[in-house]
């Protein structure tokens, strides 16, 4: 099943899988918009269960969880990419599902996304699959000695990745120290930033995106979000076309996040594609009158789409770990957001919470 007749009416329960802060703040969007919310996590004191109406404490694949989670739903969406597409399609056979499950299927495997995007027209690095230390070695040659090799499945936030740079050593074993899993070998791209667009489709195929972020990364996690963005309009343009382009060769509903590396010349290269709410784009909760997360639920939902103008400029940063103890003293700022996840413990690489200061727009 792919859809539902006419806009949610409110009352209506929409179904989360997934119950991390993504989660959390659709549910809270939900909310604003008349909307019940059930989640499914295995983790019981998930951020997202100190919103939600009801959480389900099992595995995301748990077959009498998902009955229940489709029993209880209007529509079902997910806040993370790597639900198992075996669940989302038992789910589709009874509920609504946004974004499709094909979009998890493109997502969850970088060689298959990096086929998808060019097949779309869309350009990305130069990569070439990796399935043995001969397969690393030749590609290594191939791409001058320099790289970056990442597992096929489930890296994120710099996790399952090596980089070579002027390799001219011996790979032997570099395959089983990678976990001996399917990896790819992508070509270092020399960019001068990296920029993402947030963009959403709605059931009834209207499009919308907002500005493009400059985001800076730190041991591969996001640590900050620029709004505007120092690209030329034509570079935001191109990134905003890219992005409905992926949305309509996906039939997708919902949002997604596009990261794109920024060359010098303008053009542009799609590092890789979340079919969620996105990091770099928690700074639209901000400095738009429709954030990210409301404008998913909208989309799911069959409501109107939200147009992402921003009134403000603005900064985001995550707090990450024991980033959290600058919270008292970030609340005595002025026009500054802060939100927490509610998340008890604060461990390295743990994002907390995030914040964003905005200013006039220049």
């Amino acid at each position: 099943m792919t859809s539902t007749p006419g806009p949610l009416p409110t009352g209506s329960t929409i179904g989360i899988i997934g119950g991390g802060q993504l989660g959390r703040m659709l549910a809270m969007a939900a909310a604003r918009l008349g909307y019940r919310t059930a989640v499914l996590e295995p983790q019981a004191d998930c951020p997202a269960a100190q919103l939600a109406n009801r959480q389900i404490v099992a595995a995301y694949d748990d077959p009498a969880a998902l009955a229940e989670l489709a029993g209880l739903s209007a529509v079902v969406t997910y806040e993370f990419e790597n639900v198992p597409v075996a669940a989302a399609d038992r789910l589709a056979r009874q509920v609504a599902v946004f974004p499709p499950p094909k979009a998890l299927e493109v997502s969850q495997d970088r060689l298959v996304e990096k086929r998808f995007l060019n097949g779309i027209g869309i350009s990305t690095a130069d990569f070439v699959p990796v399935d043995s230390d001969a397969d690393l070695a030749s590609a290594l040659s191939d791409f001058g000695g320099s790289g970056v090799l990442k597992t096929c499945r489930l890296g994120y936030d710099g996790k399952g990745q090596r980089l070579f740079r002027d390799f001219a050593g011996d790979v032997d074993g570099a395959y089983a120290a990678m976990g001996g899993v399917p990896l790819i070998l992508e070509s270092l791209v020399s960019f001068e930033r990296e920029i993402s667009v947030i963009a959403a489709r709605g059931r009834d195929g209207s499009l919308a995106a907002y500005d493009p972020a400059e985001n800076v990364h730190r041991d591969g996690i996001l640590h900050s979000s620029t709004v505007p963005a120092a690209v030329s309009p034509a570079t935001a343009e191109l990134a905003g076309r890219n992005a409905f382009a992926i949305l309509e060769a996906l039939d997708y509903v919902g949002v997604i996040g596009v990261e794109f590396f920024a060359l010098a010349d303008g053009s542009l290269l799609v590092n890789e594609i979340a079919p969620r709410v996105h990091n770099s784009g928690h700074w639209t909760e901000a400095a738009c009158a429709v954030s990210q997360f409301e404008q998913h639920i909208r989309a799911i939902a069959g409501l109107p789409l939200g147009d992402g103008a921003r009134h403000s400029d603005s900064v985001m940063e995550n707090l990450i770990g024991d980033d959290v103890t600058r919270a008292l003293a970030l609340l005595a700022e002025p026009d500054l957001l802060l939100h927490l996840y509610g998340k008890a413990e604060a461990r390295p690489g743990r994002k907390m919470g995030h914040f964003t200061r905005i200013r006039p727009r220049a």
